[in-house]
């Protein structure tokens, strides 16, 4: 088995479930500083400078980082291996084997909920961890989990 590009791309809403992210990460910081601005006069200055801060340091985190993950997050399921490549910027490329794969689960918080999408978990016997796909349309996610469910069964090995 050769490490090798995975095909796949995650689901274009991805990018929109991301940049939700960083707004709620940065933008409630920003609101409880505004907030606070209204009411303590004396700090006003200082706290606006500082929701100013925040919202210019969260600015690339929101336009910026969602769209470079869009770009190198990849995956693909074969009948041998699952191949996924993510990271920022330490790129990071794993492939489980089949033999190797003990658990395949799905997750969907409340974000991803809103925007239809689901990780999948592919958790082998490494001890490097679990092997996630995320941002993956909430429908593909679980044909993907049968889909592994099925070949893992199939495959022999007993996945230590």
């Amino acid at each position: 088995m050769r490490l090798r590009p995975p095909n796949n791309q995650l689901d274009p809403r991805a990018v929109r479930w991301w940049r939700t992210g960083f707004l709620l990460l940065f933008g409630t910081p920003c609101v409880v500083l505004l907030a606070l601005a209204q009411f303590l006069l004396p700090a006003r200055l200082w706290l606006l400078v500082a929701a100013g801060a925040v919202a210019l340091a969260g600015l690339p985190f929101v336009v910026l980082l969602p769209l470079w993950w869009y770009r190198v997050h990849r995956w693909e399921i074969t009948g041998d291996a699952v191949y996924t490549r993510t990271g920022f910027f330490w790129q990071e490329w794993r492939v489980a084997p089949m033999s190797r794969i003990q658990t395949v689960d799905t997750q969907r918080g409340p974000l991803e909920q809103f925007f239809g999408l689901a990780t999948v978990t592919v958790t082998t016997a490494s001890a490097k961890g679990a092997v996630t796909i995320p941002g993956l349309d909430h429908e593909l996610a679980a044909d993907l989990v049968r889909q592994l469910t099925e070949t893992t069964q199939a495959t022999p090995g007993d996945a230590t």
